[in-house]
């Protein structure tokens, strides 16, 4: 029987295609090099491994772009045509109430589903997305709650949890322990710039301009890379900080040299940038052409 590192059983998996899968969840887990990359691989490796599958739809589907989440609905086709478990089946029940546009039933799906499989850490990370789109704090904060009692310190991904927990506890103002919680997290993973990311949003809500600045600046080697997914978020809470501090040139300089000089069409980019115009803007600050 194939597990991944987390011991759920991998349907059509072989020891290889599970190595792969594992390292693409890692990859997932900080948003970092390319998943999808790995996830083809193994799917390459054995067609029939469902999870390889599954993943990738859900990589696709929390895209939020038209093109991705037709190719989803393709993935999640393909899937049904596998051999599946109960837990891998329970898995396209929520993939198919997202790509049919109710994110809030497909993230309560993904509740009860960890509510069978506390250690299925895709769902986890796939329902926490899903839970923080539809600005839901509370579930932010309970969803990883309710699991990481069932969770140990010396499991495979522990260290996400953490990040992820840390980042509802903010959302729900919960300040010293989301501060606490996510510095553990980055101490045992210091590439989660999810977890880096809650506790900026830590200083932002306490005011902390200037420590904010100071921990993006300390960190910014482990959330910068060109193959870091969330590195233009990141830059966007180091110009709030700027804005804060009333510092608006640096701030226009971030989203010169930073956040817009790509000129992404990506959605999640796009609100990034507009949002960092628009708070100049407000300011009386010209913005040009921008």
């Amino acid at each position: 029987m194939i597990t991944d590192k987390q011991g759920n059983t991998l349907s059509g998996a072989s020891t290889g295609s599970a190595e792969l899968f594992d390292r693409s969840v890692a990859a997932f887990n900080i948003y970092r090099g390319d998943p999808v990359a790995l996830l083809d691989e193994a799917i390459e490796q054995t067609p029939e491994c469902a999870m390889a599958h599954i993943t990738k739809a859900h990589l696709y589907a929390l895209a939020t772009e038209p093109d991705a989440t037709a190719e989803a609905k393709r993935i999640v086709d393909t899937a049904r045509t596998l051999g599946m478990n109960d837990r891998e089946k329970s898995h396209i029940k929520a993939l198919d109430l997202l790509l049919a546009g109710n994110w809030t039933a497909a993230a309560i799906a993904l509740d009860h589903h960890n509510n069978t499989y506390p250690h299925d850490l895709v769902a986890l990370q796939c329902g926490h997305l899903m839970d923080f789109y539809r600005a839901n704090g509370r579930n932010l904060r309970d969803r990883i709650g309710r699991v990481l009692p069932k969770w140990s310190s010396d499991m495979p991904g522990y260290s996400i949890l953490l990040g992820m927990h840390a980042f509802g506890l903010e959302e729900t103002g919960d300040y010293a322990r989301a501060e606490d919680i996510g510095r553990k997290a980055i101490d045992l993973q210091p590439l989660d710039c999810w977890a880096h990311h809650a506790v900026a949003h830590v200083m932002e809500m306490q005011g902390r301009a200037e420590d904010g600045i100071g921990w993006m600046i300390a960190r910014e080697p482990h959330w910068t890379g060109e193959d870091n997914f969330f590195k233009v978020h990141n830059w966007w809470h180091r110009s709030l900080f700027h804005l804060e501090l009333e510092q608006n040139d640096e701030a226009l300089r971030l989203y010169d040299t930073e956040i817009g000089r790509h000129q992404s069409a990506v959605a999640l980019d796009l609100v990034d940038a507009s949002a960092l115009l628009w708070r100049l803007h407000l300011t009386g600050h010209d913005v040009g052409n921008r």
